[in-house]
């Protein structure tokens, strides 16, 4: 059976850890890299010592020589979360800009397949609802929030440059918000803030009035769509999300009649000011990604949501 070699930055982040595992489940070989700035060495423990899987702590903003041959190479690593992008701008801006070129130059060498994940950050604060691949989108490009979005629309242009000016066969997934195991409790996402809030008995922050509304992926649904993705001729960027969309309020709702199941506690709610350019719509059209990979998402949120719960609760106290 042929057997592949992949590359991927930002390995020990949420989604690139359950990435690994996925292409190793499938009998691959995974050079994996990661700076740990945001990414964590627990998040690939459990790989120690694996035959295939070597980790490589490194940045991938700098020239990289790696030694063999890739097949696939996979573009993961990024500051995602509003926390860790505001605290670093000029590493997420790097990231995205020669981070992608040089992970773009290992593929056009080993003339291998190149995957860059993308963001729904791309369309903004959007002005068409729901979100389709061929909106341009709506950004404040000197905003606090354009460190993120502008190097994912500029990652998004170079990799376009090199697919029509070397031929390197590229993928772009625009990821909408996903959730799950491995998240870091404190990086400021909603989904691991309120379980975090919850799991402590604290009162649910939310931003704003509560409206503003987000659609949420579980990491297996998303590593599936990323795998099929990277196996499929489509060159334009493909919306990888669910399309199932909740008010931050509502969702809160969903939390706190989980806790009470979980815990019998009830958890107040508190309000605080929206963040600047805070999108206030946010989901994805993925007819697409149905009609091109025949991908939709299947994990229930309730049923996602149980499994982060408890991986969080596992987690050592002072987290």
């Amino acid at each position: 059976m042929y057997r592949m070699e992949h590359l991927v930055s930002g390995a020990a982040g949420f989604i690139g850890s359950h990435l690994c595992d996925r292409l190793l489940a499938e009998g691959d070989s995974v050079v994996g890299l990661d700076n740990l700035i945001t990414g964590a060495r627990r998040n690939l423990a459990h790989l120690a010592g694996h035959p295939k899987f070597r980790f490589i702590a490194c940045d991938v903003t700098q020239p990289i020589d790696l030694e063999g041959r890739f097949h696939q190479v996979w573009h993961l690593a990024s500051l995602a979360s509003p926390k860790e992008y505001l605290a670093h701008p000029l590493e997420t801006l790097e990231s995205g800009s020669a981070g992608t070129r040089n992970m773009l130059e290992i593929a056009r060498r080993d003339r291998a397949r190149f995957l860059l994940t993308s963001t729904s950050e791309c369309y903004g604060d959007p002005l068409e609802h729901p979100q389709v691949e061929t909106y341009w989108g709506h950004v404040n490009p000197v905003g606090l929030r354009s460190c993120y979005d502008e190097s994912k629309r500029y990652a998004e242009a170079l990799t376009m440059a090199y697919h029509r000016y070397y031929g390197v066969r590229s993928n772009i997934a625009r990821i909408f918000n996903t959730y799950g195991p491995r998240m870091a409790l404190k990086d400021g996402r909603v989904v691991p803030a309120f379980l975090d809030q919850a799991l402590q008995g604290q009162p649910l922050t939310i931003f704003g009035d509560g409206t503003q509304t987000r659609s949420f992926c579980y990491v297996s649904d998303m590593v599936e769509g990323l795998v099929r993705l990277a196996s499929s001729e489509e060159r334009l960027p493909v919306n990888l999300g669910n399309p199932v969309e909740l008010t931050i309020l509502e969702f809160a709702e969903r939390i706190k009649r989980l806790m009470l199941a979980e815990m019998k506690a009830e958890l107040p709610i508190v309000f605080e000011p929206l963040p600047e350019d805070d999108p206030q719509k946010r989901r994805p059209d993925i007819g697409k990604a149905k009609r091109v990979l025949g991908w939709e998402p299947n994990v229930a949120l309730e049923d996602g949501l149980r499994q982060t719960v408890e991986y969080f609760k596992a987690l050592p106290v002072t987290r």
